[in-house]
């Protein structure tokens, strides 16, 4: 049942998604050209990879467009169940596909490989949407108010850090967080909540040393040039060999292997180097506008789950792309999370794109701000009702 009458979907989003997606797709060709040759013997491999992501996530994109989103409360449950067994199932030899020393991906059909992580970020907003509008005010108690929401993060972050996967980890606290703070959690609460993971989140980084050397390596990276600050150094140097317009498309010196990911988690830093300040400035203009219109959806929806479901899906797409940029500037220590949109991989692109079409269906019912009309000022008259009582 429509909430309000249907209206235009606001495709400024789906433009906006598009235009990073292009971006992508050439960046990705640019920046993998000479390791794809190396190694597969073929210079546009991952581009061709990536225009079939790209083509299914559009169409994930039409299909989820045209669901009304009030019917996705109904596959909140069985979908996050899903995911809880797709996270476990990875962790197991034979089932999980291991690359670069992680056990993240599984693979279907020997063809492409799927990341639950990715799954793990939309089956949380889900959750919390349908969570936080079922509370209402009692979202505001500390006890059965956010501890369900807390339970169903930590399974899914336990399971993810034994990947290992901080990077996704991390994105599932931010969306926690803000869809708590936008659903009317006390901000006293979400304060001891926070407290109370710092000492976990310490644990995870110490236990694990090539966590702890990346801290290390954030904090001084010129220590170790050639080992553990020799990624964030190449990222660094690519986005200031850059200058204001860049060194021109295909020209970059850091995809002659000096840089590590450099058409995954780092492209930012290739787009930096070949297209300059314009170039890597016109990215995260995309994103904010992406946030503008995105929040601006969720502050005229007429219902709660509807905001809170459009909150989410507009933390976890900038978010994500502010941490990606965070790293890659040496701003935020480095974590593997990829750039919406923009960073070659099949998971995050196809995931991406239904959170587009999501937004897309629930835009349709948003209020339009009507400009009215200032009303006429009241004459003082004696016989004027609103002066009835003088």
């Amino acid at each position: 049942m429509e909430l309000i009458h249907r209206r235009g979907a606001e495709w400024r989003l789906f433009l906006t998604a598009l235009a990073l997606t292009c971006m992508g797709v050439v960046m990705v060709y640019s920046a993998s050209s000479v390791a794809a040759q190396a190694q597969f013997r073929d210079g546009a491999f991952f581009l061709k990879r990536q225009l079939v992501y790209a083509v299914i996530g559009i169409a994930a994109m039409s299909l989820t467009w045209n669901i009304h989103y009030i019917k996705l409360r109904r596959w909140t449950l069985p979908l996050l169940a899903l995911t809880v067994l797709t996270v476990v199932m990875v962790l197991f030899p034979h089932i999980g596909r291991v690359a670069g020393g992680a056990r993240r991906w599984l693979s279907l059909g020997g063809v492409f490989n799927f990341q639950p992580a990715e799954l793990a970020k939309l089956s949380m907003i889900l959750y919390l949407s349908n969570f936080l509008a079922n509370r209402g005010a009692r979202v505001r108690e500390f006890g059965w108010g956010i501890v369900p929401p807390l339970v169903v993060f930590l399974i899914l972050a336990l399971a993810i850090l034994k990947q290992p996967d901080l990077g996704s980890v991390l994105v599932l606290c931010l969306i926690l967080f803000a869809m708590l703070f936008a659903g009317g959690a006390r901000l006293g609460h979400i304060l001891v909540v926070a407290l109370a993971a710092i000492p976990g989140a310490a644990m995870a980084v110490l236990r694990e040393s090539y966590r702890s050397s990346r801290l290390l390596a954030f904090l001084h990276p010129w220590k170790d040039p050639r080992g553990t600050g020799f990624h964030i150094i190449q990222s660094l140097l690519a986005l200031g060999s850059g200058g204001l317009t860049g060194l021109g498309l295909g020209h970059s010196r850091q995809k002659f292997f000096y840089l590590p990911e450099r058409h995954t988690d780092f492209i930012f830093a290739i787009i930096g180097e070949e297209l300059g300040f314009v170039g890597a400035a016109a990215v995260v203009l995309l994103f904010v506008l992406l946030a503008v219109w995105g929040f601006r959806i969720a502050s005229r929806m007429p219902d709660r789950y509807g905001a809170l479901l459009v909150t989410g899906l507009t933390t976890m797409l900038v978010g994500q792309a502010a941490l990606n940029i965070g790293v890659v500037s040496g701003a935020v220590p480095i974590t593997g999370v990829p750039l919406p949109f923009v960073s070659f991989g099949g998971s995050s692109l196809v995931l991406s794109y239904v959170a587009i079409g999501i937004l897309l269906n629930v835009s349709q019912y948003a209020h339009r701000e009507h400009r009215m009309a200032a009303p006429p000022p009241i004459r003082k008259t004696a016989w004027h009702p609103a002066l009835s009582r003088e």
